[in-house]
């Protein structure tokens, strides 16, 4: 017979709500597998039998018997004629066995990583901002997103394609959503793409790994912005790729730092790293020579340019620049472009507009990391752009996001002038603040974080140490009032850390 612990344990197994939806008989195979594994029922031991076993639960045994004959099928318990059930000797073969005993170990032992793998985990990956939380950056307005006109397109689609639309898509991504996406990029961008260039992807995050491992081998040089996005950051890291930060003004990245850090090395690189409409986390929009200058170096040097466009649709002042791709005569720009920010973050659909010799290489590549993107939001996408619902929603936001900005500058400044300067941003989706006195950065954020605020800490997106502490504050996925309510919880936060 069991001990009392072990019966203890096979009804509290059984009595769980999370095994509810099995069988009876189930659950109690499962709670009789888990004791094997553990180890509580050593190799060789007895079972009871299936009438004591019945009585003891409160079952009947035809629930019991079922039980061992499953666990019989299995191979881990054997069944002898005239002298009942046993645990089998071959359980000590399984992986699974003994578990209990090993676990603490492993749960303590880091495990052996490769050196990417290692550079992967130790950067800790990127961590999306689940919930919109106040002042998460990056994440959008979603609660007024015109539902009903996705539902209305997304039947359309199902009602054309049929079942056709249930099975893979293109790896390089569905033709309509291809020609979609190049008309919008060359009207409103000023990039020059055919729908063959465009490699539909589930987020620019992909496009970045993408281009760091394909592009460049584990210790090529790639230059970056400093400061600059943390996820490409990673992504390069990750790679094994050596970023060389090339420090920025109120012009975007200094060219000249980079054409300086290209002679003195003896190698002049073989990438570089822009998110030149506006710049992550700054804001500035680099000028349009140092965009000239940074195409003529990639020419010169056979290197390329990757330009992410993460958020070029929320300008403020004026209407945006025209990307660098569509300046670029020699084929050496990667577009990078996402609809997760100007759409929804659960579209999961970015793309990247490709010089055409990498437009096989690159979805070739595509193919080893997860295949394909769903075809039905796809499709479902091309006929929003198409009928030009995605230019009327980004006009909307536009001006919601440029209200929201407008009231977050101004409740900074009337609640939290004695700790953070905002720097106003001409487009984008958060702000950044600088502090104006001594503050722990870190403590801000995480302190923050217990109360239910996200703030993205900028000391981390900064190579140097020549720069001012703060934080990133997201402002458009919350109303003026939540904001409102935000930064006073903030502003407590802050007096109570400054004390």
């Amino acid at each position: 017979m069991f001990k009392h612990a072990q019966l203890e344990s096979v009804k509290a197994w059984i009595g769980d709500p999370v095994h509810g939806a099995l069988p009876l008989h189930a659950r109690l195979q499962r709670a009789l597998r888990q004791l094997i594994l553990d180890g509580a029922l050593a190799l060789g031991r007895p079972l009871p039998a299936s009438r004591a076993l019945a009585k003891s639960l409160g079952v009947s045994r035809d629930t019991v018997e079922a039980a061992y004959s499953q666990l019989h099928a299995e191979g881990f318990i054997e069944r002898r004629v005239g002298s009942g059930s046993f645990v089998s000797e071959r359980v000590q073969h399984l992986p699974g066995s003994g578990r209990r005993r090993r676990s603490a170990v492993d749960d303590r032992t880091t495990p052996r990583l490769s050196q990417r793998g290692s550079a992967m985990f130790g950067g800790g990956g990127v961590r999306d901002f689940v919930t919109p939380r106040p002042f998460a950056p990056g994440v959008p307005e979603t609660r007024s997103f015109p539902l009903q006109t996705w539902e209305r397109l997304g039947r359309q689609v199902l009602k054309e394609y049929g079942t056709a639309s249930l099975l893979h898509s293109p790896p390089q991504g569905m033709e309509p959503l291809r020609q979609a996406i190049a008309d919008y990029a060359n009207l409103e961008r000023g990039a020059r793409a055919t729908p063959d260039q465009v490699l539909v992807l589930t987020s620019s995050q992909q496009a970045l790994t993408l281009c760091a491992t394909v592009l460049l081998d584990p210790g090529d040089k790639i230059f970056v912005e400093d400061p600059m996005y943390h996820g490409a950051r990673k992504a390069f890291d990750a790679a094994g790729l050596k970023c060389v930060p090339i420090q920025l003004d109120a012009a975007g990245m200094q060219v000249e730092l980079l054409l300086e850090a290209s002679k003195l090395s003896g190698e002049p690189g073989r990438a570089v790293f822009l998110t030149p409409s506006h710049q992550f986390p700054t804001g500035a929009t680099l000028a349009l020579d140092r965009r000239l200058a940074i195409i003529e170096w990639a020419r010169a040097c056979q290197g390329w340019i990757i330009e992410d466009d993460y958020d070029s649709e929320f300008h403020y002042a004026g209407k945006p620049t025209a990307c660098v791709q569509g300046l670029d005569p020699h084929a050496r720009t990667i577009y990078i472009g996402t609809f997760t920010k100007s759409l929804f973050p659960g579209l999961r659909i970015g793309y990247m507009v490709l010089p055409p010799q990498l437009v096989r290489p690159m979805t070739v590549a595509r193919t080893l990391l997860d295949g394909h993107s769903a075809p039905i939001p796809q499709l479902t996408l091309a006929r929003f752009i198409e009928g030009g619902h995605f230019g009327a929603h980004v006009r909307t936001m536009r001006a919601v996001y440029a209200e929201r900005r407008d009231v977050l500058a101004r409740l900074v400044r009337e609640h939290l002038a004695d700790f953070v300067e905002p720097l106003v941003p001409t487009g984008g989706m958060q702000m950044p603040c600088v502090f104006v006195r001594d503050i722990p950065e870190p403590e801000v954020v995480e302190t923050a974080r217990s109360a239910g605020i996200d703030l993205l800490g900028l000391t981390a997106l900064y190579a140097s140490s020549c720069h001012r502490a703060g934080f990133l504050m997201g402002f458009a996925a919350h109303t003026p009032h939540e904001l409102e309510i935000a930064v006073e919880k903030l502003a407590n936060v802050l007096r109570v850390l400054c004390r």
